[in-house]
């Protein structure tokens, strides 16, 4: 499957007391594929997002973090693929996941929201579900009832180094994505094997 992707979302919800919670992983994804980078994000009032934008001979990707509440992600995704003429194949949205451990972060292509918010509010804002989809392990709290405080909730230092090793190799995988298209970016992602440090 070729692709190339145009515009690249990470999901979380904004606001220094929700800066480090697990439901904020997408964030932290695309923050380090921008530091990496040396790109700049800077708040943009029509879309309520900070936007930035990632530059090459040949390539023109726009980024995006919605600084609206997770539930409410779609208006910022919907506003600026729609300002850029940006189909939804060609946009790749980074998430937190329960059903995926910590230090493992998986790339899929369409589907349904899996109870996601955030996916949820984007697919009913752009109309469609084929937008391409990063997903960060971040672990499940074993009951349903635990889920919204799992989430909003810190994550312990174990915990939160596998996933911090997670996102950078997962933020690597997006240049594999860029350069070398899905096939070679899914291989090196879904091979990538979290270090347990002891």
């Amino acid at each position: 499957m070729e692709t190339c992707i145009k515009l690249l979302v990470g999901l979380g919800n904004p606001g220094p007391e929700y800066q480090k919670t697990r439901h904020n992983a997408g964030f932290w994804l695309v923050e380090d594929f921008c530091h990496r980078h040396g790109i700049s994000l800077a708040p943009d009032s029509k879309s309520k997002a900070l936007i930035g934008r990632h530059q090459t001979a040949s390539r023109d990707l726009r980024i995006v973090l919605p600084q609206v509440f997770m539930n409410r992600s779609g208006f910022s995704v919907a506003s600026i693929a729609n300002f850029y003429k940006i189909p939804a194949n060609q946009i790749l949205v980074a998430y937190d996941e329960l059903d995926l451990p910590p230090g493992v972060a998986k790339f899929k292509a369409g589907g349904g929201a899996g109870g996601h918010n955030g996916i949820k509010d984007i697919i009913a804002q752009i109309g469609q579900q084929d937008f391409l989809r990063l997903r960060i392990g971040i672990g499940h709290p074993g009951d349903k009832s635990r889920v919204t405080g799992f989430v909003l909730g810190k994550a312990p230092a174990a915990e939160q180094q596998l996933i911090d090793d997670c996102i950078d190799e997962a933020s690597r995988s997006i240049d594999t994505l860029l350069t070398e298209g899905w096939g070679p970016a899914l291989q090196r992602l879904h091979s990538y094997r979290p270090q347990q440090k002891g």
